[in-house]
């Protein structure tokens, strides 16, 4: 095993750990939709560890669906709607969360089996990506009214990393990674900050939500003199 097998496979590694250690902690929070999101994550990152270690074919496409889930929908669509707790006071029900993953399981595999959208396919994740970050600067300003400038700037730093990722998966191969091994490691490196970032930043914008409402309560409760 080379040095660059190496560290592809330390840097997946780090993005298993990563998405799993952080998942768990939005299960806590009760946030279903970010917690599941980034647990299927952690299951796509095993699975294509595996496939660098053994060679499995099987792995590479367990790795393949659950990789076009998250770029498609996991991502774009859940991830939002799991952030929208914070930005939108957005809590769904337990059965719109199972609505939620039902309706991106049936759009993956749509995605991943019909012939027709084969072509488009690449500038879909592209779109969608591209949607995920429009709600990203929105939630990197939300940040900044609430005085968390270092998480915002965190989140500027996912938006642009992760966007970067996005627009050259598919249509731009790196200067001599003719195997893909660099890519990949930037994108799943990527991918961890995101997991980490993401997380707290939404802690901040959370914690600075229960702030302001505790003095509005406290100002509504004082009586004037």
């Amino acid at each position: 095993m080379d040095i660059k097998l190496y560290s592809v496979c330390l840097a997946i590694l780090l993005l298993v750990v990563t998405s799993f250690i952080y998942g768990l902690k939005f299960l806590k929070k009760r946030n279903y939709l970010l917690g599941i999101e980034l647990l299927i994550v952690t299951f796509s990152a095993s699975n294509f560890l595996f496939y660098f270690l053994s060679g499995a074919h099987f792995a590479y496409r367990i790795s393949f669906f659950l990789d076009a889930f998250s770029r498609g929908f996991g991502i774009p669509v859940i991830a939002v709607a799991g952030l929208m707790a914070v930005t939108h006071r957005y809590k769904p029900s337990i059965l719109m969360d199972v609505v939620f993953f039902g309706a991106a399981i049936a759009g993956t595999v749509a995605l991943v089996a019909a012939d027709f959208v084969i072509q488009p396919r690449p500038y879909f994740y592209v779109v969608m990506w591209g949607a995920f970050s429009i709600y990203l600067a929105y939630f990197a300003k939300r940040l900044v009214s609430a005085g968390e400038n270092l998480h915002a700037m965190g989140v500027i730093l996912v938006l642009l990393s992760s966007q970067a990722i996005a627009c050259i998966y598919d249509f731009y191969t790196i200067p001599g990674d003719d195997d893909h091994i660099v890519f990949y490691i930037l994108a799943v490196t990527t991918w961890s900050f995101l997991s980490v970032e993401l997380y707290y930043a939404y802690c901040a914008l959370e914690g600075a939500e229960a702030n302001e409402q505790n003095s509005n309560k406290v100002s509504t409760q004082v009586a004037p003199m």
